[in-house]
């Protein structure tokens, strides 16, 4: 039975690998032949406007940095600068966690911390109603404290699609191919409500799965909230968000934000009892704002 359990693992990781490598050769295809085909088309009305790089600069402080479910700080505020330049649907994006009060479990007092630097770089396309994507992830990982280890670094391949239609139904799905195997499928949706010509109110929701590759590296765990031999394979974290832009200048934005991050299975709660800083915590409620800078 245990066998038979592992080829099909086997053949679902595969079925995955072929679903990723597939949905990246489509994208470059499609880009392709539709470039081709613009290129011999006759103009027929007169060329827009040319396209022009874009940048962006924001700036969070948040009372808590969670990710896919996994608390990363404890009653500390972080701050987090990202910078992003794009140009004609490529676009590369730098971002950084700085964590102002390290927790420490034996309550020695650590100095601010920069714990992460993330660099993202994509592509994406849009095909009639959909617009399709991909890209790269190498996120660099520091020790949350002085005196700890470095964690090892991770890489991700992404692939998504997005619906330009009502909500942005948009499924992403991320592989890490470095050190800790697993795959995560993260489904969203969001709408922009206008209240002001100023002030908007976007609410959003997403729901993930977690397929691990690997046991040594992303295990189950069980009902004591302690890391088992078993791979991890169950729906994993959902999130519900409310953000109140506020435009007071042309490329000036400042959002108000607030989150609510929980567990979608018991295998889930377990393991985010687990990762967690706050006393087996698995669910966190935080918020702060964003200064945004548009270029």
């Amino acid at each position: 039975m245990k066998g038979e359990l592992d080829m099909t693992k086997a053949l679902l990781d595969r079925i995955l690998r072929l679903l990723v490598a597939s949905t990246i050769i489509l994208v470059i295809g499609l880009s392709l032949i539709t470039e081709s085909i613009a290129q011999d088309a006759k103009p027929a009305e007169p060329a827009a406007a040319e396209e022009k790089p874009t940048a962006d600069f924001t700036v969070s402080a948040l009372s808590a940095y969670i990710w896919r479910g996994q608390q990363q700080t404890r009653d500390s505020m972080v701050i987090q600068p990202s910078a992003t330049v794009g140009y004609k649907g490529f676009t590369a994006n730098l971002w950084g966690n700085l964590d102002t009060n390290p927790y420490s479990t034996t309550d020695a007092s650590y100095s601010s911390t920069w714990t992460e630097t993330d660099l993202t770089l994509s592509y994406s396309r849009a095909f009639g109603p959909v617009t399709a994507g991909l890209g790269y992830i190498y996120y660099a990982l520091n020790a949350p404290n002085a005196g700890a280890a470095d964690p090892l670094d991770s890489q991700e391949l992404f692939v998504s699609l997005a619906g330009n239609v009502l909500l942005t139904p948009t499924l992403t799905i991320y592989k890490e191919i470095d050190h800790y195997h697993q795959t995560y499928f993260l489904f969203g949706v969001s709408h922009t409500f206008e209240l002001t010509k100023m002030i908007g109110l976007k609410l959003a929701g997403s729901l993930s799965y977690l397929l691990s590759d690997d046991a040594s590296t992303y295990p189950k765990y069980d009902d004591n909230a302690l890391p088992t031999t078993d791979k991890f394979n169950n729906f994993h974290d959902g999130v519900i968000s409310a953000t109140l832009p506020n435009t007071p200048r042309k490329n000036v934005t400042i959002a108000t934000t607030v989150s609510w991050v929980f567990p979608l299975s018991d295998d889930a709660k377990n393991e985010m009892k687990g990762r967690s800083q706050n006393l087996n915590a698995y669910n966190y409620f935080y918020g702060g704002i964003n200064l945004s800078f548009a270029f």
